[in-house]
Formats: C-alpha cells, sequence, structure tokens
C-alpha cells in the first residue's frame, strides 16, 4: 500500500477511535464500531426497560440519571415521550453476583435513541456505565457518538482489596468507592477486616473481639448487611478476610487464651510482621474459629471466603512446649508442615459452612483442597505453581496501589497473557498503614481504573499514552461518582499554608510524586496514631502535569521548529515558585530545588531552540545535578527533574553526534 494509502487509513481509524478517546471510556470494549449521528443528552433524558421489572435495574436507573444530570448539569425531569435509552435484560440473574455470572451486553447508540442488550441485570449495569462515559461535551449541549458496541470481560474476578483493619474506613468511604468500582466495571471488593492494628466486624458470639480489638471502631451487622446489598446493586461481589493464624494480635486482645503463648495483648500501634498466632496445637482454638466462621459466614452470601494465611511468625510455635509436642505426635516436619495442618483443619470448617476458602499464597502446600484459590501478592511464578498444581488463582502482585507506582507500572503487568482457565483474574491492594479516609481516594483513584482495564479488555489493548489520555478523562468522570480524589487536594495543601497564598504549595505539590510504603517506612518511624496530614499526604501518586510537561518536551526534541512557549512557562513558574513560596523548615531543600530545577530547564530550552552549544562540562554537571535532586526528601520526589533531565539529555546527544 502507497504512503498516501496509508495516512488515509490511518486517518480513517483515528477518527473511529477519537470519540472513546475523547470520551475517556475505560475499560476499552471488546469492540467499538463508529455510526453515523450523535445522541444529544437533554432534560428529557429517560431510561425504559423491556425487561420484566428488576429492583437492581430500577434503582440503577436512578442512579445513572442522577449522574449524568450532575456530569452534564442539566435538570433531568423524567417525563413521559420517547426513551432516549431502552434496556432490554433476558433474566434476571442470581440474587447475588456470582463468580462466573455473565456480564457480555451490547449497546447501540444512534441520533433517534440508544438500545442495551444484556442477557443479565449485571451485564446491563456494565453497558449502562459504558453509555454514561460516552457522553460528552460540544457547544452547549452534550452528546454520545453515534457507535455500535459489543463487550465482554477478558477475566471474571476483577477485584479491589481495602484494608480497614491498620486505619479505619467509614461506611460512606466505602460505599463511595463502590460506586468508582463499578464505574469501571470491578466486580469484586475484597474487605480486609482484621489485622493486628484492629478487628472491625462486631461479633455477637464473641463480642470482646470487637469491643476491645477496634478502638470502638467497627462496623456493626446491620451495618455489614447494607454495604453487600450496596455493593450487590452495583454487580459487585463482597467478600471478607479475616487474617489467621497470623496477623492476628487484635483477636488476642479479648481472647488471649487463643494465642500461642501467654498475654496479655493489645492492640498493635506499629506496622510490620508481629510474632503472635493463634495456637493451632488446641483444639479450642478451632471450636472458637468453627463457631466465629458460623455467624461470619451468615453476613457474607458470596461462595468463597478469604482467611488470610500471610506473613505467619513462627518464633511462638518454636519455643512453645505444646506446640512441639503437638508436631511430634502428629508427624509435622516443623512449621510449613502445621500451617499446613491449621489451613486442611480450615478448609473443612468451609465446607461445613458452604464457603470456598481463598487465601495468599502462603497456604499453597500438599493436601490443600482444589478448590482453594490462591491470591499470589508475591510474584507470577507463584501464581503459576498454583495453577500448575491444578489451583485456581489471582493475581495481586503489581497491583499493589500502596507502592504508589505509576499507572504505567500496573498497566504493564498481566495475570495471564496465555489465558489459563485456572487463572480468575486479579485484584488492586490498597493497604492503609499510610493512608486515611482523607486520603484513600487519592490513593486509589485514578490508578485502579487502568488496572480494571487490564483485568477487563483484551490483552492487546496494552498502549499506555492511550491509557493515560483517557485516564485523566475517567479521573474527571469520577468526580460525578462522588469520589473525592481531586477534591480533598487543594484543601489539604491550604490547611498548611494557612493565611499564606496556596498558589505556590500547589506549584510545589504538582511538580511531586508521594512516595509509597516502600519510602515511608524508612524515613519516618509511623504509628497508627500519626496524623496523616503532612505535605506527602496532600501530594498525589503522580503528577499528571509533569507527564504532560514530558510530552511536549519530547516532542521538541523530535522537532526543534515546535512551539515551546507551554514548556517554557511551566519552566520559568518553577523557577520563580521558590521566591513566592518562601517556605520555613522542612520543604525549604525542596523549593529551592524545584527553582534550580526550572532555571536549568530554561538554559538547556534556551540551547535547544538556538542550536548554540553550551560551555563545556556544563551539560554533564547539570545532569549529575539531577541525580541530586532526584533523591527523595520530605517523603516525596521532586517530578520535576523527568523533563528536564529530557532536556539535558537531549542536549547531551545532540553534542555526541556532532562529535561522530
Amino acid at each position: 500500500m502507497d504512503t498516501i494509502s496509508n495516512r488515509l487509513l490511518g486517518a480513517l481509524l483515528l477518527s473511529m477511535v477519537a470519540p472513546i478517546l475523547s470520551a475517556g471510556l475505560m475499560p476499552l470494549p471488546l469492540k467499538y464500531v463508529a455510526a453515523p449521528g450523535k445522541l444529544i443528552i437533554d432534560s428529557n433524558f429517560r431510561i425504559v426497560t423491556t425487561s420484566v421489572g428488576d429492583a437492581r435495574m430500577e434503582a440503577a436507573f436512578v442512579r445513572a440519571t442522577g449522574r449524568i444530570s450532575r456530569q452534564t448539569g442539566i435538570p433531568i425531569y423524567n417525563r413521559g415521550g420517547k426513551p432516549t435509552l431502552v434496556v432490554s435484560c433476558k433474566e434476571s440473574g442470581p440474587e447475588y453476583p456470582a463468580l462466573g455470572e455473565d456480564e457480555s451486553y451490547t449497546l447501540d447508540i444512534a441520533s433517534d435513541g440508544a438500545k442495551l442488550n444484556a442477557s443479565t441485570v449485571t451485564g446491563a449495569l456494565r453497558g449502562l456505565e459504558t453509555f454514561i462515559q460516552l457522553i460528552s461535551p460540544e457547544s452547549n449541549t452534550f452528546y454520545l457518538p453515534g457507535a455500535h458496541i459489543e463487550d465482554r470481560p477478558r477475566f471474571p474476578w476483577r477485584g479491589l482489596m481495602l484494608d480497614v483493619s491498620r486505619h479505619w474506613m467509614s461506611v460512606p468511604v466505602i460505599e463511595r468507592n463502590l460506586d468508582a468500582m463499578a464505574a469501571v466495571k470491578l466486580n469484586v471488593f475484597h474487605w480486609h477486616l482484621s489485622d493486628d492494628q484492629g478487628f472491625r466486624v462486631e461479633s455477637k458470639r464473641f463480642p470482646k473481639l470487637h469491643q476491645l480489638g477496634s478502638d470502638g471502631k467497627f462496623y456493626t451487622q446491620a451495618q455489614v448487611r447494607d454495604v453487600v446489598n450496596y455493593a450487590r446493586d452495583r454487580g459487585i461481589r463482597v467478600i471478607p478476610e479475616f487474617d489467621i493464624p497470623g496477623h492476628t494480635t487484635s483477636w488476642f486482645a479479648g481472647y488471649p487464651e487463643l494465642a500461642s503463648a501467654p498475654g496479655p495483648y493489645t492492640i498493635e500501634r506499629k506496622w510490620g510482621v508481629f510474632q503472635p498466632t493463634l495456637d493451632p496445637a488446641r483444639e479450642e482454638t478451632y471450636t472458637f474459629i468453627d463457631e466465629f466462621l458460623a455467624e461470619m459466614t451468615g453476613l457474607f452470601p458470596d461462595r468463597f471466603f478469604h482467611i488470610g494465611g500471610d506473613e505467619v511468625d513462627d518464633a511462638q510455635w518454636k519455643t512453645s512446649n505444646s506446640i512441639q509436642t503437638f508436631e511430634r505426635e502428629n508427624h509435622l516436619a516443623g512449621s510449613v508442615a502445621l500451617h499446613a495442618y491449621f489451613n486442611r483443619r480450615l478448609q473443612d470448617m468451609m465446607k461445613k459452612h458452604g464457603k470456598t476458602m481463598v487465601g495468599w499464597d502462603e497456604i499453597l502446600a500438599p493436601g490443600l483442597a482444589k478448590d482453594t484459590v490462591i491470591q499470589s501478592w508475591r510474584g507470577q511464578a507463584s501464581l503459576a505453581d498454583a495453577g500448575s498444581k491444578g489451583y485456581r488463582g489471582i493475581l495481586s502482585f503489581g497491583y499493589y496501589l500502596d507502592h504508589l507506582k505509576p499507572a504505567s507500572f500496573h498497566y504493564a503487568v498481566d495475570p495471564d497473557p496465555q489465558q489459563t482457565a485456572q487463572i480468575l483474574g486479579g485484584e488492586a491492594c490498597m493497604w492503609t498503614e499510610y493512608v486515611s479516609e482523607e486520603t484513600v481516594d487519592s490513593r486509589i483513584w485514578p490508578r485502579a481504573a487502568a488496572i480494571a482495564e487490564r483485568l477487563w479488555s483484551a490483552a492487546s489493548v496494552n498502549d499506555a499514552d492511550s491509557m493515560y489520555q483517557r485516564l485523566e478523562a475517567v479521573s474527571r468522570q469520577l468526580q460525578w461518582v462522588g469520589i473525592q480524589h481531586r477534591s480533598n487536594y487543594q484543601p489539604m495543601l491550604d490547611r498548611l499554608r494557612g493565611d499564606a497564598p496556596p498558589e505556590p504549595l500547589r506549584v510545589l505539590a504538582d511538580a511531586s510524586e508521594a512516595l509509597g510504603i516502600e519510602g515511608r517506612r524508612d524515613i519516618h518511624k509511623y504509628t497508627s496514631q500519626v496524623l496523616l496530614n503532612r505535605f506527602v499526604d496532600a501530594v498525589r501518586p503522580e503528577s499528571e502535569g509533569v507527564r504532560q510537561m514530558e510530552i511536549a518536551v519530547r516532542k521538541l526534541i523530535a522537532d526543534p521548529s515546535r512551539d515551546s512557549a507551554e514548556i517554557q512557562v511551566r519552566l520559568t513558574e518553577w523557577s520563580k515558585n521558590d521566591d513566592l513560596l518562601r517556605p520555613s523548615g522542612y520543604l525549604g531543600p525542596i523549593s529551592r530545588n524545584l527553582a534550580a530545577l526550572g532555571s536549568v530547564g530554561l538554559q538547556a530550552l534556551e540551547y535547544l531552540r538556538s542550536g548554540h552549544a553550551p560551555p563545556e562540562g556544563w551539560v554533564a554537571g547539570q545532569i549529575q545535578s539531577m541525580d541530586r535532586m532526584q533523591d527523595p526528601q520530605v517523603e516525596v520526589r521532586l517530578a520535576a527533574v523527568r523533563p528536564v533531565r529530557q532536556l539535558l539529555q537531549a542536549l547531551a546527544d545532540r553534542r555526541n553526534t556532532s562529535n561522530d
């Protein structure tokens, strides 16, 4: 094909996907075909169904209409007349969402209306989210582009794990994150409900669990049922996790007799792996767990139940005479075998109570029931090992949001490129050592949407630039769902700034990226009682402004004749910001570094545009200073280093080329 034909084909393809990109559609559907016309959204917007009435569907219509009204600013009156969207379902599906439920749908949009067809209510809910995402502004109106969409998920298990033990998360926080999960088609809420720092569910059978193990911050059983139903109405399964036999200090605050060593015990305030573990040698331990599970399994209708099983410190087991005797009498060769024995007893209880056991990859051992699901946090190798032994698996390695890696890092991790039947999907994980109710949304969103696309869309959907373009649009859309990842940002900075002008601190924050757990635990000694209201807590995990700057610099390097005014404005802003901020105390060094970066960037930009060579050794010296400036300070790193380094590297490459 000649060059002109190639260009025409490229332009045609771009025009076909442009509506998806501009609307911020994520996850991308399996099939999208552009169609003529556009569907206008106005105050007469109305959804109807031709299916048998379903309470979940009717509630979803009300929520969708309210969200569209907020998103567009158009008051919608739900009057009679021709419906805008007609939804048809073949069946309601199960009472509660279930693994493997049909989530497929088709969506047709034309200028005279839209039709959404699905086999189940859950499939219709997924299609409804796509419909809302496609709404775009144009001039004085909002519209959806004409399209034919066919869609279904690649993996049936697409989850978000939220730890509420280390830092408490109230019901409103849970519910707004469930709304966000539904918006990007995640379908499993993994609720981490107990750990060393807190036991978070009311137990009527063993009340000292929550009375003495929660600091008064726990969910009543009525609240648990409300959350489960709230999730159900959005097509989301709820899977609880009560971590045993390790990570159980909070259990022992009320029931020290369960522990492998004498108490007393109190709730742990620090972070890490601790020695207290359940005593697997006492029959009373299993009686307690069996009665506990009988109560808790009644609160959670999903077939699957998570027992944790990770990071078991065996120090108490090794120093206990009774446990060592138990090992010898039962021919158990050490702590690994003892842990496997404990898990086999657990799986018998799970079967008795109608549940299938899920656990972190440490539970994989001979004798484990084959229907057990292995959740891998240690890597794809452990997931593959479980699969080779016939176990179904879930990947979380590479999806740990608390590490605050960029969205592109998570996006590049695939649970199973070969699509073996044993791999059910994956879960993003939000551990909360360094997260509060005020900051949790910004640590999950919008990056979790990139993981949602990895788990829903085809493996071939892997272009990071496209992902980022749509991710920014999805981030804006999530505001209308109720997520506070953007709205909390400026108020947190204002609190730190006090009566001083707020903009200079925002410039510094926009040029920075917060460190995740790996950085923070090595810098400042945190406990559960340390307030998370510092500069690092306000700063986002990934700077969208710096990323856009990197794109602009990359384009300028490829074509130095391009307009560089945008780059110059940003570099000038950085160079002058320290004088405006005039920080006192801990922000001083990083503020001065940003000013220095701006000045160096302006000089490099001028050399690049003019074609003049900088003085001998100047580029090498400045690159060396970049190495120093990129080192973390005040638990953040200056993301602004990256585009300035790009400019310097372009000058170095040009010098090397001229010397060849």
